[in-house]
């Protein structure tokens, strides 16, 4: 019950301010006319949504298939990664580390086509663009957790004799767990980001692809549903995580008065 009352304490201000936005939006749109192709209004999006479902979930499906592939090969390969990196190539990592910072100054958009180049217009090249933007947060954030352990218990176990595989898994492993997740849920929105570029270079279904073509026949009231179906997605896919995470790292939970 007081689990209860402290989510809708939290999502009570901002449901109200999204309902005065929205309410705000209908009445400026009826009252000065404006155009449907220009601004549709929030009952017009809706109405669109529910007339047009079957088309959106056949776009959605496929967009949350490249989203959730992407986004597993992006996470996995980054914990990897910075595992291997703390634990085995410490050396490497000094050379790799700026490399992966440098990459990420390279925009997606422009490095998109390339794939699409090397890999043809199938599923792979749209699966590696996702897996590129979750791979950065994940990794840093790995890393952050693992090069920061209780000191205490560091000493603790450098004291009792531990060997360092022993030190990683009984230590430094659960210890990143919360920075491993804050890093999973950063990626997770990008998943779906990522999804909607790689469908706008090129792909036969998709939300992306609904939206360009909406756009470009004036179908405004399309666009927003394309838009509001990929926020909604976003957030129940960090919602997930944030779950996940406050099921698996109950000791920090703990730790933080949660």
């Amino acid at each position: 019950m007081l689990n209860a009352r402290r989510v809708l304490f939290k999502a009570g201000p901002p449901l109200l301010a999204v309902l005065i936005l929205l309410l705000a939006w209908e009445v400026y749109v009826t009252a000065y006319d404006v155009e449907a192709w220009l601004l549709p209004a929030p009952t017009a999006i809706l109405r669109e949504a529910v007339n047009s479902w079957p088309r959106v979930k056949m776009h959605t499906l496929a967009t949350l298939q490249i989203a959730v592939a992407g986004f597993a090969l992006g996470t996995g390969v980054g914990l990897v990664l910075a595992v291997a990196l703390h634990s085995a190539f410490p050396a490497l990592r000094q050379a790799l580390y700026p490399l992966i910072i440098l990459s990420q100054n390279i925009p997606i958009i422009a490095l998109a086509p390339l794939l699409v180049v090397w890999f043809g217009f199938g599923i792979l090249p749209k699966v590696l663009i996702i897996a590129l933007m979750c791979f950065f947060p994940i990794l840093i954030a790995a890393l952050q957790g693992l090069d920061y352990p209780d000191p205490a218990m560091l000493d603790y176990l450098h004291m009792i004799g531990a060997k360092r595989s022993q030190i990683f898994w009984m230590l430094e492993l659960p210890n990143s767990l919360p920075h491993v997740f804050s890093g999973l849920k950063v990626s997770a929105t990008y998943s779906m980001m990522g999804a909607v570029i790689s469908e706008w270079l090129g792909a036969q279904k998709g939300l992306g692809v609904y939206m360009r073509l909406s756009a470009a026949s004036f179908r405004t009231d399309r666009v927003f549903v394309s838009i509001g179906v990929i926020v909604v997605l976003s957030l129940l896919f960090f919602a997930s995580i944030a779950y996940l995470g406050k099921k698996l790292v109950r000791w920090n939970n703990r730790r933080e008065g949660n």
